[in-house]
């Protein structure tokens, strides 16, 4: 029984999170900007007595803790392994996403509650002075949305933190809408209108994150990722008859990892074969790191074949 494994980087792919990283300044802007808007929004919100920017603030906020976690991803993507912590600390950045998550739950259900209790009894929002901090924030949120705009092509990170600054654009715009209409009508049900929208976008954007953090925490394959249509790869590779004990999971949220055991009776390539097949896995499905243990005698019962077994 002969058994190889290769890493993704190992054939000229860029380390994990190198993309990130080379737009680590635009993302420090970026986090700058998003607490400089958040702190402003939260004084206006409370001077101007107005839910929706008190909403946008608590947004900004959890955006700023995503850029800052896409940031500290970097930082721990460095980190070498270590004895204990074999795979390094690459999955911090799946904790952290979940413990966002969380955090974006709580905000969206105090902003919801804040706009009920505003229905019930309605708020003198100031039209004007909520116009002048919402147009503060949608510049503010466009400025970051042009520094990261290149970057969401190269990075997982950076796309995620480019969505986030696109959200935070789109919630800005609501906000000054509203706050026109307000000053127009002073209709006071627009604002807690405003707040339960926002509560709801909050809320609507973050259960699929909150589903795919669980996912990869509980070391399911990324969704991305067709599982049959990798057994199904190898399986077709030259001189493989059987493929089992597959297992594919992230080892954080740039990095993909799989195992599997091929049943390959010749096997006369050796260590090419091997080398050969991990590169394929690189380049078809992203998994950068492969470890493939090759069996060559099918009459010999492996304790891992049954499907139910781990």
């Amino acid at each position: 029984m002969g058994a190889g494994h290769d890493h993704g980087h190992a054939h000229g792919a860029p380390p994990a999170g190198t993309a990130t990283a080379a737009y680590r300044g635009r993302l420090r802007v970026a986090l700058a900007i998003t607490l400089t808007v958040m702190v402003v929004e939260i004084f206006g919100g409370l001077l101007a007595d107005s839910l929706a920017l008190v909403a946008d603030a608590a947004h900004m906020a959890t955006d700023a803790l995503g850029l800052g976690m896409a940031l500290l991803a970097i930082h721990f993507a460095a980190r070498p392994p270590s004895e204990k912590r074999t795979f390094g600390y690459a999955r911090a950045e799946i904790l952290a996403a979940l413990a966002n998550c969380l955090l974006l739950f709580v905000v969206g259900g105090y902003v919801l509650i804040e706009a009920v209790r505003r229905f019930i009894t309605p708020a003198d929002t100031h039209g004007g002075l909520t116009i002048a901090f919402g147009v503060f924030g949608l510049v503010a949120n466009t400025v970051s949305l042009t520094l990261l705009m290149r970057g969401q092509k190269d990075s997982l990170n950076v796309r995620g933190a480019f969505l986030h600054m696109a959200g935070d654009a789109a919630v800005s715009m609501a906000v000054v809408v509203g706050a026109l209409v307000i000053a127009r009508t002073r209709l006071t049900f627009v604002d807690p209108a405003l707040g339960l929208g926002i509560a709801g976008f909050i809320l609507f954007a973050t259960w699929g994150v909150l589903k795919e953090s669980i996912d990869l925490s509980l070391d399911a394959a990324p969704k991305e990722i067709d599982v049959a249509k990798v057994q199904d790869w190898l399986a077709a590779q030259p001189g493989v008859v059987e493929v089992h004990d597959l297992h594919i999971w992230a080892m954080s949220t740039t990095e993909t990892a799989l195992t599997a055991h091929l049943i390959r009776p010749g096997n006369e390539e050796g260590d090419a074969f091997l080398h050969q097949t991990c590169e394929g896995l690189a380049k078809r499905f992203n998994i950068g790191h492969a470890t493939l243990q090759v069996e060559r005698d099918p009459a010999s019962a492996c304790r891992l074949a049954p499907a139910g077994v781990v």
